[in-house]
């Protein structure tokens, strides 16, 4: 039996969640799977047509990470477990060291949650808590260097990159929504994220505005919500683009993943805001299962996510410039469907039947 101790779960909505529902249905293939997740509206009908065994933690957030940790404690000990995964330091903090040696402990990390200047309180919890773990489980190569930079002994730590359950069959009904959303429009760009300054959607509608010349018929999908959501608007409008881009604040998965299938190019030049940083973005590799090349950022993990100028480009998301030429340069003679099709292939490398075997190595 497996153990998952997570505070980031669907029904709630995010790339964290993702990853670790995808994980843990990964596992199921290997054994039972019990799950230690937050409460979030709706928890209920979800995990009731879940395969997995969940059960969730509620109260208010400083009771609610003891009683999870003393639910977990006592799991572990009475139960005989192959291994236990915790998504963040976090979630492993309040579990003791002599608990943690009855099984093999993974804890994940993505970049964000751990880059806190070296010394401080927060580095050193940080620390303390992975230190404890068997494997420290790394998204990139560029989170697995940040976090020895950060002050963590180098041999626990490996790079398992996320998995990916995409490509899903698309229904009729979806596809006609795409269609619906799309028309007949060229090229057709889509991000799919968290209305969030460190994706940089501000700098992809100034740009847009910048091509409209060279492509009239332009249309830009942003599928997500987000603080950032009342001054793109404002943006959208201040640059008189409300016909050429079009923000979907909440979509099914079916209409998601039409309008990724129907889209010539995903676009997310991630930047760097305060300390929050593109650790991965398993968006890109969700894209490229569909034969949907990305442009992505330079300053995190995103070169393991993208290969650059074969299923995609990277570029810096501050310079307009240069995210306006990658945009042409893809544009040029159709060489984004050559993009495509690479990354088609490459996305298979990801396939969740794949990256878990990673990790049961490991056990």
């Amino acid at each position: 039996m497996f153990l998952v101790s997570t505070r980031n779960f669907p029904p709630e909505i995010g790339g964290m969640q993702n990853l670790m529902e995808g994980l843990s249905n990964a596992l199921l293939n290997h054994g039972p799977v019990k799950v230690f997740a937050d409460s979030f509206d709706n928890s209920d009908s979800y995990d009731q047509n879940s395969k997995l065994k969940i059960q969730r933690v509620s109260g208010l957030k400083i009771f609610k990470k003891y009683r999870k940790a003393n639910l977990v404690k006592e799991f572990i000990n009475n139960n005989n477990l192959r291994a236990a995964f915790f998504d963040h330091w976090k979630s492993i903090e309040n579990i003791d060291s002599i608990t943690l040696k009855k099984t093999k402990s993974f804890c994940l990390i993505h970049s964000k949650e751990i880059n806190h200047p070296t010394g401080s309180s927060l580095n050193i919890r940080m620390i303390n808590s992975l230190n404890k773990a068997n494997y420290v489980i790394a998204n990139s190569n560029f989170t697995k260097n940040l976090a020895i930079k950060l002050g963590l002994d180098s041999k626990n730590i490996i790079v398992i990159n996320p998995g990916c359950n995409y490509p899903i069959q698309i229904h009729e009904e979806a596809k006609k929504f795409a269609k619906k959303i799309y028309g007949n429009a060229f090229p057709k760009l889509i991000t799919i994220s968290r209305l969030d300054r460190r994706k940089s959607h501000q700098n992809v509608l100034m740009t847009i505005k910048n091509l409209l010349p060279k492509f009239p018929n332009l249309k830009y999908v942003s599928i997500g919500d987000g603080d950032e959501k009342k001054s793109l608007e404002k943006l959208k409008k201040e640059l008189n683009l409300n016909k050429e881009v079009e923000f979907i604040y909440k979509s099914t998965e079916q209409e998601k993943v039409a309008l990724l299938e129907s889209s010539n190019l995903f676009v997310m030049p991630s930047v760097v805001y305060k300390k929050s940083i593109e650790g991965f973005g398993i968006g890109y590799i969700e894209a490229a299962s569909y034969g949907t090349a990305s442009i992505g950022g330079i300053f995190g993990g995103e070169n393991d996510a993208i290969m650059k100028g074969k299923t995609g480009y990277l570029c810096d998301g501050n310079d307009l410039n240069s995210l306006y030429d990658i945009l042409l340069k893809c544009f040029e003679n159709n060489h984004f469907e050559e993009l495509g099709s690479y990354a088609l292939e490459f996305s298979k490398k990801f396939k969740w039947e794949k990256i878990i075997k990673k990790y049961i190595e490991l056990i």
